[in-house]
C-alpha cells in the first residue's frame, strides 16, 4: 500500500470518526455524566468495534452481503434494536442524579468496553462505510503488511478521537454544566440515539 493511499485512508477515517453519530453522543454523555474513567472504557470499546468492522471488510464483507443480503438485513435490524434500547435507557435514567466520577453507565453484566463495542457494531454509519466506501479504497491485492497498516490506522484514529472527546468532556467545567441540564440533555441524547436506531430499522435495503 502506497504512502499516498495510506494518507488518504487516514484522512477519510478521521472524517468518518468525527462525523456525528450514536458513538459520539454516547462518549460525550458518559464523559460529562460519569467522568474520564468510564468514558475511556467506552472509547476503547468503540475503537475495538470499528476495528472488528475493518477486519470484516478485509475478510470480504461486501462480497458476503452481495451473496447473502439477508445477513446485512439481519445485522441492520439487530443494530437498530440495540440503539433503540440504549436510547430508551438514557431517557429512563435522565432524572437520576449525576453519578460520581468512576460510576459505570453499563448495566450489570456489561462492561463499559463491551457497551462501546456493541454500540459501534450496531452503528449504521459503520455498517454502510465498511460495506461500501472502505472496501472501495482498499488495494486490489491486500498483503499482510497492508492489512496490518490498515487496521493500525483504523484503530489509532478511532481511539485517538474518542479518547480526546472523553478527556475534554470529563473536565470539571463541562461536568458542572452537564449537571445543571442533565435531565433535559439526557432525554435529548436518548431520543437522538433511538432516532438513529429507528432510521436504521425503517431504512430501505
Amino acid at each position: 500500500m502506497t504512502v499516498a493511499a495510506l494518507t488518504h485512508l487516514v484522512l477519510l477515517q478521521v472524517l468518518i470518526a468525527m462525523s456525528p453519530g450514536p458513538a459520539v453522543v454516547l462518549t460525550i454523555r458518559t464523559a460529562a455524566s460519569q467522568g474520564a474513567r468510564a468514558a475511556l472504557k467506552i472509547s476503547l470499546g468503540l475503537a475495538l468495534g470499528i476495528l472488528l468492522w475493518a477486519i470484516a471488510a478485509l475478510a470480504g464483507l461486501a462480497v458476503l452481503f452481495e451473496v447473502m443480503p439477508w445477513i446485512q438485513t439481519g445485522l441492520r435490524l439487530i443494530g437498530a434494536a440495540f440503539l433503540v434500547w440504549i436510547g430508551m435507557r438514557l431517557w429512563r435514567d435522565a432524572s437520576h442524579p449525576l453519578a460520581e466520577t468512576g460510576t459505570e453507565l453499563a448495566p450489570q453484566g456489561y462492561s463499559g468496553v463491551g457497551l462501546g463495542v456493541w454500540t459501534n457494531l450496531a452503528n449504521p454509519k459503520a455498517l454502510a462505510y465498511f460495506a461500501a466506501v472502505f472496501t472501495g479504497i482498499l488495494p486490489v491485492n491486500v498483503t499482510f503488511a497492508d492489512a496490518a497498516a490498515i487496521l493500525a490506522v483504523v484503530f489509532i484514529v478511532e481511539a485517538a478521537w474518542y479518547t480526546s472527546v472523553a478527556l475534554v468532556f470529563s473536565r470539571p467545567a463541562p461536568r458542572q454544566i452537564y449537571a445543571r441540564v442533565k435531565a433535559g440533555l439526557e432525554r435529548f441524547f436518548g431520543a437522538l440515539i433511538a432516532a438513529f436506531g429507528l432510521r436504521l430499522l425503517f431504512e430501505r435495503t
